[in-house]
């Protein structure tokens, strides 16, 4: 591979520019400047970061550094589409070709790509090794760059056949880099990436997989009702934002979406059981910002590129580590404060152990689920464990779990939890978890009845204590290793040797208090009244602009503004053009569009007069940051002819004398001689020969020197 990028000593300069221009930021994040130049220098890169780390950026930016177009290989078209629309947002020409697109609309994409009008093409793999043959050696591609690239390897977590057959790149075309990135992986994964797709000494960069802006806390399974309470408070703590319920089955996800939707909420299910017009319908709603929630299972998610989704529930626990991790990286990807809780019950394990029994790859399925049931358990900092399964160290507590944040009481269990372990033996060890919590309860239901275990001596022993209490004991018990799940027979609960021994001994027995406890007295109490500072009514107030301007533009509200930025305009407070454009987060193309309304807000908030934006003050701006005409036409939607006009009143205003860079020294020459030959039709003679509108400007330039002169 050659270009003319590699040539030159000031890579670091120029992506620097790019960030700036097209993203608004003025600093590279860890890692990111070092990937970007590996990737320039030709070489082989394995990129492992976590959800909204930055990773795109890692691709984007060599892409628009070089003359031909970057190959980006992604699973699914929702997130093509996502990312193609965010790059076209931020004035980036891309593209995608897919199956959705009539053959017409993708030949014309090739066709595009082939004459340079695209820097970045997105494709799935699938598409790509059946249509690259075809057109690959007519076109420049600078390197391909494949999304999660964890679907490649059989120890992912979301393995996919078609990714195995990407090693058929490096035959198709040997001197084309290749560019590996996903935000899930641990060790063994991230090998088989490098050996499946035949890289040759590839360059590998792991990120930190901290992300430290995601609060972590896991809950005993409380019930149904108190599950939506939770959920319906994180839906009142961030009204204009949203949040994704993940639910273990297909009919979790639609009775917790009745029952939001039942409280008012805006809310919608998604799963793959749905039609799929109306699974595109409720994703498309999401994204635009006007769902508070979506209850799915976990075939949502992937492909999902929103910035200001503020909390994730899991009702269930998940399979493993890496599926849990990627879903509540989908919180939080601008680097605001999240929530992430997860519901953990017996009922999931002996569910999710099913499963994995009944997998391709148990043992393999089995183990990761014992990672995660150990996570879900975990009495330490639970964002340590999370590190460590990346193969990443942390030197101290993160403060920002509900372990660390409350170092667990103990209370003595010994009465319940003899109870129980009674309770099971006199059945003969046939319940279940839920069958022996309703046994302890005196439940009435028909099979309990049937089977005699209402004849037992502990049957209804323990009526007064709340089935979710008991639920939470039964786990306690089974970490400690009192009981066992047969999970061969049904998930029957067994009593272990250690258990006999414990209950016919006379020591206490000593054991967390269950969160549900927590839970239960903090409702009791009488909230506080809730006083809004001017700068979160500013952020509230900022929140409603983006979302009527994302209903008047039809496109995603976080697509226009993130919450980060947001948060970056309250701590500014810019008043004018020049500020505003100048907040970190704004690129160039997002201030000329954007900033009008939201500096009314501002504005507004501040018991100012609303904005006076002179068009020509926007111009000058962007000619400064060495625009030409016709792109600062295509930024504003506005003729070439009138960005012409506006030079020239700046020009008579004395505020620009720039003129080398958009006029060139022939073109003054013709506009000169032509008009002296002619001074009454040399208007007419040039119509043709120089772009529409620069006369004007030229006899601005030509008054400037007249008054140089004079």
């Amino acid at each position: 591979m050659t270009n003319n990028v590699l040539n030159i000593h000031d890579i670091d300069e120029r992506a620097h520019t790019m960030l700036r221009r097209f993203y608004g930021y003025s600093s590279f994040r860890p890692m990111q400047l070092e990937i970007i130049r590996s990737i320039l220098s030709g070489r082989d890169t394995i990129v492992l970061m976590p959800t909204g780390g930055g990773k795109s950026i890692t691709f984007q930016i060599p892409s628009l550094m070089m003359d031909g177009c970057t190959i980006v290989v992604t699973p699914l078209i929702a997130l093509m589409h996502d990312q193609v629309a965010a790059l076209c947002a931020n004035g980036i020409p891309a593209a995608t070709v897919n199956s959705s697109q009539s053959d017409s609309d993708n030949r014309t994409i090739i066709e595009a790509m082939a004459n340079g009008h695209i820097k970045l093409l997105y494709i799935s793999p699938e598409r790509l090794l059946a249509d690259m043959p075809r057109w690959s050696n007519d076109i420049r591609i600078n390197f391909i760059a494949i999304d999660e690239a964890h679907c490649i390897s059989r120890w992912g977590h979301d393995f996919r056949p078609d990714y195995t057959r990407l090693s058929e790149i490096r035959h198709m075309r040997p001197d084309l880099p290749v560019m590996a990135l996903t935000a899930t992986a641990d060790r063994l994964c991230r090998e088989d990436i490098g050996a499946q797709l035949e890289m040759k000494n590839p360059a590998l960069f792991v990120s930190s997989f901290d992300r430290p802006n995601i609060d972590l806390t896991v809950l005993p399974n409380p019930g149904t009702r108190q599950r939506i309470d939770t959920i319906c408070s994180l839906i009142e703590r961030h009204p204009f934002d949203s949040g994704i319920v993940y639910c273990l089955s297909r009919k979790g996800a639609e009775s917790v979406n009745e029952a939001l939707r039942d409280r008012g909420y805006k809310s919608e299910v998604y799963h793959a059981g749905l039609p799929a017009e109306q699974r595109q319908k409720a994703q498309n709603r999401f994204k635009s910002g006007t769902l508070q929630a979506i209850c799915a299972t976990v075939a949502f998610g992937m492909g999902i590129n929103k910035s200001n989704i503020r909390w994730i529930v899991h009702t269930n626990m998940p399979a493993n580590i890496e599926s849990y991790y990627q879903e509540i990286g989908r919180a939080g990807r601008d680097g605001m404060p999240a929530k992430a809780i997860m519901f953990y019950s017996m009922a999931d394990l002996i569910t999710l152990r099913n499963f994995a029994e009944q997998s391709g790859q148990s043992a393999i399925n089995a183990e990761k689920l014992k990672r995660m049931q150990q996570y879900a358990e975990s009495m330490v900092c639970r964002r340590r464990i999370l590190l460590s399964y990346f193969g990443e160290t942390a030197t101290h507590d993160c403060g920002h779990c509900d372990v660390c944040r409350n170092a667990p009481a103990r209370y003595d269990a010994s009465t319940p939890v003899r109870m129980a372990m009674s309770a099971a033996i006199r059945v003969g060890q046939q319940a279940g978890a839920s069958m022996l919590v309703d046994i302890l309860r005196g439940s009435a239901r028909a099979d309990l009845m049937a089977r005699g275990f209402n004849r037992i001596k502990t049957y209804g022993a323990g009526h007064d204590i709340p089935a979710p209490i008991w639920n939470a004991t039964l786990l306690q018990m089974l970490q400690m290793g009192f009981i066992e799940i047969a999970y061969n027979m049904g998930g029957r609960i067994t009593v272990t040797d250690y258990g006999r021994r414990i209950l016919m001994s006379q020591e206490p027995i000593m054991l967390p208090v269950p969160e549900v406890y927590t839970e239960h007295r903090t409702k009791q109490r009488k909230q506080p009244k809730t006083v809004i500072t001017p700068d979160e009514q500013l952020l509230i107030d900022l929140k409603k602009t983006r979302t009527d301007l994302s209903a008047k533009l039809g496109i995603p509200a976080d697509m226009i503004l993130g919450d980060q930025v947001l948060a970056a305009i309250v701590s500014a407070k810019p008043v004018d053009f020049r500020t505003f454009a100048g907040t970190e987060g704004i690129g160039d193309r997002k201030a000329v569009r954007y900033s009008l309304p939201f500096l009314r807000t501002i504005r507004k908030s501040l018991g100012m007069t609303p904005p006076q934006i002179a068009s020509p003050d926007i111009t000058l701006y962007l000619l400064k940051r060495e625009y030409m005409p016709h792109e600062i036409a295509g930024m504003r939607d506005i003729k070439q002819s009138t960005v012409y006009g506006h030079i020239a009143r700046l020009i008579d205003d004395g505020k620009y004398t720039d003129f080398d860079r958009i006029v060139s020294p022939s073109q003054y020459k013709l506009f000169v001689n032509t008009r002296n030959a002619d001074p009454t039709g040399y208007i007419d003679q040039l119509k043709n020969r120089l772009p529409d509108g620069m006369i004007t400007l030229l006899l601005a330039i030509d008054r400037k020197y007249h008054d140089k002169t004079d």
